[in-house]
């Protein structure tokens, strides 16, 4: 009887000794855990449009989820069309007038400049005979036939004369060499400049468009169609979803025991029974004093160093500012 009394007391005082090392150790993992208190932070963004504009539309509300490339809003933009189009014959033009010059003279207009040369030495001749006719006369009748004045005008029409066969034989030279290598790259440079232009006005009015960044909800509609847009005034505030995080402050001691990529549990006030996983994504390597937000009064005259638990929320629980408790665990 003694013994199964022995032996009983023996189980009873190594089961008690088997709760007690699980309940310590389970308190000496807790001990180790560092809660922390923080809130939600999100990224925001600011849209506004490049050029100042008539607003025609607003496409979402607040509220509403955008994905990246999405049409927001548009601007008015006849008077860039009107623009466009104006640039678009400038450049006909333009390309016209270079290809005249790289085809150069065509063979009708060398064939009109040989024909002018023809008929200027002609001329020339004709005024070259009627001289030395007058001079002959001026010669025989010893001045008496011809008078001075008439010799002279003479002589002035034949020096007229061959000045214009000169002309024209230049231009028929410059005819058969075709346009000057500056004046076609002249040509080329304005064609260039108008088809510039036109890049220019396309890539406006494509900005019309106010296009979401990335996936986003709207925060903020801040104009409605028929105000005036400009770059100093957003039309949209949106924030990104992704990523999220929890912006909380540990002090000089538990600073030791954190380090980038440590694991995390994050609870919030609405739903005490769930947790949503995370981990340590940011620390910051400047102390400050203790910002408001931080809930203990012990800590509000101390230097503290922020971290950011980095969060992933599928379900979209999480709204900015939301206050949030999170549990590192080394």
């Amino acid at each position: 009887m003694n013994r199964k009394i022995l032996a009983g007391v023996a189980i009873a005082v190594v089961g008690v000794v088997g709760v007690s090392a699980w309940l310590w150790s389970g308190n000496s993992s807790q001990k180790n855990d560092i809660t922390l208190l923080g809130n939600v932070d999100i990224r925001q963004v600011s849209l506004a449009f490049q050029d100042s504009e008539r607003i025609v539309e607003m496409r979402v509300e607040e509220g509403a989820k955008v994905t990246a490339g999405q049409v927001l809003a548009v601007l008015d933009t006849r008077t860039l069309e009107l623009q466009a189009a104006q640039t678009e014959a400038q450049i006909e033009v333009n390309k016209k007038a270079l290809l005249r010059l790289r085809n150069g003279s065509r063979p009708e207009e060398i064939g009109q400049a040989q024909a002018r040369v023809d008929a200027a030495t002609t001329d020339a001749k004709l005024a070259e005979l009627d001289f030395q006719r007058m001079q002959s006369i001026a010669e025989e009748t010893h001045g008496r036939g011809v008078s001075r004045q008439e010799l002279d005008r003479a002589a002035a029409t034949l020096k007229a004369a061959r000045a214009k066969v000169e002309d024209q034989s230049m231009a028929l030279r410059l005819a058969k060499l075709g346009p000057r290598s500056e004046d076609i790259e002249q040509a080329a440079a304005q064609l260039k400049a108008s088809e510039e232009s036109l890049a220019l006005l396309r890539h406006r009015i494509s900005l019309a468009e106010l296009k979401a960044p990335t996936n986003a909800v709207v925060r903020s509609r801040l104009a409605e169609p028929g105000d005036m847009a400009s770059p100093q005034k957003p039309v949209y505030a949106l924030a990104i979803v992704q990523p999220k995080w929890i912006r909380a402050y540990v002090n000089g001691a538990q600073l030791a025991r954190v380090r980038p990529g440590m694991s995390a549990e994050v609870k919030i006030d609405g739903l005490p029974d769930a947790s949503i996983a995370g981990e340590v994504g940011y620390i910051s390597s400047v102390a400050e004093f203790t910002p408001k937000p931080v809930q203990t009064e012990e800590l509000r005259t101390s230097l503290v160093y922020e971290v950011r638990v980095l969060v992933k929320d599928p379900d979209d629980q999480l709204r900015l500012g939301m206050p949030a408790t999170v549990r590192l665990v080394p």
